[in-house]
């Protein structure tokens, strides 16, 4: 079963309506990432964020050292910036949340995402890359799984950069993925629980996630429009 047949269950507003066709353990999950509540029931910022967050830090790190280590240098990509944004990745992520109204499940669809761009490109996470792709496989999840989405401009805003740029970041993306933006009850669950594990330091990397950079910015868009750069 396909994602988007499953919307209206698990991921169109929240989690609570597949409570009896999961494990309990998963449900535990799920309720502890905070996926059991809509966006606009949303009072707390998701501890999924955080987990994400961290693990991508993680991620980032952990690559930049491999590649000081073998004196290598980082394919250069369109997701590549000059330098490393200001905004650190917890931050980026608080922002995108408060402005792009996705829900939380959005942000694992988007991890999801992400993973599988950086395996299908060869690619590592690193600080000049992290930003970009995160910005764009946030704002493709909630076109293909939330029930309401802004147009790219205003994703733009959210992320920082230009419309132009996130038109070209989401084409490259799409291709990247074969257009295959399908994901399973069982993908959904595994990432959730390899998230979950974030918080106890019981994850288990099996492949080096990579990272992106952005424009610098001065300061960020008032809040009462709803936009920033980076």
């Amino acid at each position: 079963m396909v994602l988007r047949d499953l919307s209206s269950e698990i991921l169109n507003s929240d989690m609570g309506s597949l409570a009896f066709e999961i494990q309990p353990s998963v449900t535990e999950i799920y309720l502890a990432l905070g996926l059991n509540e809509s966006r606009k029931r949303v009072i707390v910022i998701p501890r999924v964020l955080s987990l994400l967050s961290s693990f991508l830090e993680r991620s980032v790190q952990k690559n930049e050292k491999l590649l000081e280590s073998m004196n290598q240098k980082d394919m250069v990509t369109v997701f590549h910036g000059l330098r490393a944004p200001t905004l650190s990745i917890r931050q980026y992520i608080d922002r995108i949340f408060k402005y792009s109204n996705c829900s939380p499940s959005c942000f694992v669809v988007a991890y999801i995402y992400m993973d599988r761009f950086l395996q299908n490109g060869d690619l590592l996470l690193t600080s000049l890359n992290v930003h970009r792709i995160l910005i764009t496989s946030v704002m493709v999840a909630a076109k293909f799984i939330d029930d309401a989405f802004f147009n790219n401009a205003y994703y733009a805003k959210v992320g920082g950069v230009s419309t132009a740029e996130i038109n070209r970041l989401e084409m490259k993306f799409l291709f990247s993925l074969d257009f295959r933006l399908q994901v399973t009850v069982e993908t959904f669950e595994r990432y959730c629980v390899q998230l979950d594990k974030e918080a106890t330091g019981r994850y288990h990397i099996e492949r080096p996630i990579q990272f992106c950079g952005l424009k610098e910015n001065r300061q960020i868009i008032e809040e009462s429009k709803g936009a920033a750069t980076v």
